[in-house]
């Protein structure tokens, strides 16, 4: 089942006959890209190719920075690169985020990038691609992460709210992806209070709703009174939720969100009294459900939990491996 013409290299998966990285740990003269967070759209590459949201994110990035010339490919648009076919679909992870479908030689390779598999109001959702060799990610590939229904936990934010009128709720969120979710998410339960934003969040912001994602009044939050904060929704990244900045809250709430919050002990090391368990990826049910639902001869495992994950694999009689890239870290976004 092996496709020889991709493979693992130190800057990341290779297809050969393309002569193209995927999600390259860095620079290289072309580059397909899946999604904008860091650790997959580097800047510095020669070419970079991505769907349209994917490369104005990562202009806001990195600027000049970002490559030297880039390319648009859409949804369900194909692309023949040396002999390779590439289409991308949703991967349902953030705005722009792609899985790239490769076909060659009468083989399909899906490579998912990041994704998660349940509704999000600030991105298509993720579309299974059958295959015969499945590249997936498995950030929370153990059967300990099963993440709850993200209504209950923003439901759990609004009742520490009416329970703690007085005191602001300072929600860490990822600037990228996380905060637009939560505030979007917010929005679909009916608040419609102004949210307030760290300085370092409006610009993606902006961004999504220059791509037509309704979120709602945000005010600056360092321009704002300290009276005007008390019993308002602060959003700011994760590693403003403990420096001098937040000092100026009126006796914060400090809420974070993330797939990590299921582990008591990350939530107690960070401070964090209101764990939110709301994650950008798929939890063990949905990777393991998603991996049954492509049906694929082979499944390679790019980075996290890879050993649970390709355990799981070999015990329903699918070949599988374990890539081991490196560049890929556990960023807060989860």
């Amino acid at each position: 089942m092996a496709a020889p013409w991709i493979r693992p290299t130190p800057a990341g998966l290779y297809v050969e006959p393309g002569d193209f990285h995927i999600d390259p740990t860095e620079p290289v003269a072309r580059a397909v890209i899946t999604h904008g967070h860091s650790d997959h759209a580097r800047a510095g590459h020669g070419k970079v190719l991505a769907t349209a949201p994917t490369l104005a994110i990562m202009r806001t990035r990195y600027g000049e920075e970002a490559a030297k010339a880039s390319q648009v490919l859409g949804y369900g648009e194909t692309l023949d690169l040396g002999g390779v076919t590439l289409r991308f679909a949703p991967a349902g992870h953030i705005l722009g985020s792609a899985q790239a479908i490769l076909e060659h030689k009468g083989k399909r390779v899906v490579v998912s990038g990041d994704y998660k598999r349940r509704p999000d109001p600030t991105c298509p959702p993720f579309e299974p691609q059958p295959c015969d060799i499945f590249i997936t990610e498995a950030t929370f590939g153990l059967p300990v992460f099963r993440h709850p229904p993200d209504g209950d936990e923003i439901a759990r934010l609004l009742d520490s709210l009416r329970v703690f009128p007085e005191r602001a709720h300072l929600v860490g969120v990822y600037p990228l992806g996380k905060c637009q979710r939560v505030a979007a998410l917010l929005r679909r339960t009916g608040y419609q209070q102004p949210l307030y934003l760290h300085g370092a969040l409006q610009a993606l912001c902006d961004l999504y709703r220059a791509e037509g994602v309704e979120l709602g009044e945000l005010r600056p939050a360092l321009s704002a009174k300290k009276e005007e904060l008390r019993g308002a929704i602060v959003l700011a990244p994760p590693s403003a939720l403990a420096d001098r900045w937040s000092r100026r809250l009126p006796d914060p709430v400090v809420a974070y969100a993330s797939g990590w919050m299921r582990v008591k002990l990350r939530a107690k090391q960070r401070g964090v009294e209101l764990p939110l368990v709301i994650s950008d990826h798929a939890d063990w049910d949905e990777l393991t459900g998603t991996i049954a639902e492509v049906a694929p001869g082979e499944v390679w495992v790019t980075h996290g939990r890879e050993e649970g994950l390709v355990r799981h694999c070999e015990l329903a009689g699918i070949k599988a491996r374990a890539l081991q890239l490196v560049g890929f870290e556990e960023e807060e976004e989860t």
